[in-house]
């Protein structure tokens, strides 16, 4: 009697365990990887960071960069992580920003001589309309690398132009060779929460560099131009020189390797 007992007992428990929910037998695992990352924001300071006072602060227990009528730009501004150089990496970070904002995560990247607290590189862009959240821009550079929801393949300009600037048209790199599509961009564009939070996610190995929004790929580059592509650089995020504006952040974490 109490074998039988027992035996019931087990196989409720093997039962109940299989009809829970995938996410839930899956918890222990989802939690050693979200280990991985380290968080880059204390939600108090911006110690760790190099930015300009004017533009960046923490309120609240979020990142702030903000432009206001008396504090326009004529140059666009990034607060940079003073923690090294990335070159493979993941990163996540939740993202707030106004109806005229104008923002981006910058990665990969090296700094603009004689500009302060600017970086020229790859770019997760972000705009409060959402025309371009998503898509890789290279900034200061060879402008788009692939627009929101395209995978492109990234070839080098010819050898008769030296500078990368003279292989750009209508703000795009001319070695942007689209591979796949992703999916529609306005319909990828209606993912994006307008006026609230949302999450970007970068992803970078080697050539490829794939931006994720609310867990939804966005892009996705393949860069093959050896003359240009950049392995490891500077991380952070940009304040857009325009009208007044406010960009926020927090739970940016970061996975090396």
């Amino acid at each position: 009697m109490t074998l039988k007992i027992w035996g019931i007992l087990g196989l409720l428990l093997v039962t109940s365990y299989w009809t829970l929910p995938l996410e839930s037998r899956s918890a222990p695992q989802a939690s050693e990887q979200q280990m991985d990352f380290i968080s880059l924001f204390d939600g108090k300071s911006l110690a760790g960071w190099e930015f300009d006072p004017v533009y960046w602060s923490v309120n609240e227990g979020v990142m702030v960069g903000e432009i206001t009528a008396e504090t326009l730009l004529k140059n666009n501004t990034f607060i940079i992580w003073k923690g090294g150089e990335v070159g493979d990496f993941e990163l996540k970070v939740d993202y707030w920003i106004s109806e005229s904002g104008n923002s981006g995560v910058q990665y990969r990247s090296d700094r603009v001589k004689d500009v302060p607290f600017a970086l020229r590189g790859y770019q997760a862009d972000i705009d409060g309309g959402n025309r371009y959240t998503g898509q890789n821009y290279e900034e200061r550079k060879r402008t788009t690398l692939a627009y929101r929801g395209q995978k492109t393949r990234i070839s080098s300009q010819p050898d008769s132009i030296l500078e990368p600037r003279g292989f750009i048209e209508r703000n795009a790199w001319k070695g942007l060779n689209l591979t796949a599509e992703l999916g529609d961009r306005s319909e990828l564009g209606a993912l994006i929460k307008k006026g609230e939070w949302n999450t970007i996610h970068i992803v970078a190995k080697g050539q490829v560099l794939k931006h994720f929004v609310n867990g939804v790929l966005m892009s996705e580059v393949h860069d093959e131009d050896t003359k240009n592509s950049m392995s490891q650089g500077l991380l952070g995020f940009q304040v857009h020189v325009g009208p007044p504006m406010k960009v926020m952040f927090k739970n940016i974490l970061l996975k090396k390797g």
